[in-house]
């Protein structure tokens, strides 16, 4: 953490989540893991397929919606409805909402503006606000498929800062991918590399004096 911010604690105005891995993060894999068996998949090849193949990348760039990103991964995976339905189902059926984190953001915005920064497809928006009600943590929300760009690309860490008010040494980053975190410092940006849930929220607290 040492020499993560060149200023002074008072110069921090901003801090930024990412979602994926960080908020939500999957804490069981053994679903994925039964489809990977039953369809005779590589292990990890469930998430490669949804959310870094070319159709992924694609759906996360909002080049595609995510409907056809997921008849895309039904005619990949040969599923009919039903079977697609039940894989969309336990796909995601291992993924927790980091409840604590979310409190420690909830105890942040009275002194810092919160935002959101997620690699994400077109239905992002309404899962963030309607299904787990988590766009009224957050004073902005910027997602990779509304804006045509994903991280590490410089140019939405900008759209995030400008969402958030403030310049990029004033904004605080958090992602679980290193390679976005060394997207945010390339622009300026502290960032810290979300490993482990309890050391990133005691490193927040130290460099923003919210406990």
């Amino acid at each position: 953490m040492a020499g993560l911010l060149t200023e002074p604690r008072w110069r921090l105005k901003a801090v930024i989540f990412d979602f994926g891995g960080v908020l939500m993060r999957t804490h069981d894999q053994s679903p994925r893991v039964k489809w990977e068996h039953a369809l005779a998949l590589a292990p990890g090849a469930a998430s490669q397929i949804v959310f870094n193949s070319e159709m992924g990348r694609a759906a996360q760039m909002g080049q595609i919606d995510d409907a056809e990103l997921w008849r895309w991964v039904q005619a990949r995976l040969g599923l009919d409805d039903t079977a697609l339905a039940a894989f969309q189902h336990d796909f995601f059926a291992g993924d927790r909402l980091d409840r604590a984190l979310l409190a420690h953001i909830d105890r942040l915005r009275p002194r810092y503006v919160v935002g959101l920064l997620s690699n994400a497809t077109s239905t992002a928006r309404q899962v963030f606000t309607e299904k787990l009600d988590v766009a009224a943590h957050f004073d902005s929300l910027t997602i990779s498929a509304e804006e045509g760009i994903m991280k590490p690309d410089p140019r939405i860490y900008r759209v995030a800062l400008a969402r958030a008010g403030v310049e990029a040494d004033q904004a605080l980053f958090v992602d679980d991918f290193i390679e976005n975190v060394r997207g945010a410092r390339r622009v300026g940006m502290p960032a810290l590399h979300f490993t482990d849930p309890a050391a990133v929220r005691e490193e927040l607290a130290a460099l923003t004096g919210v406990a």
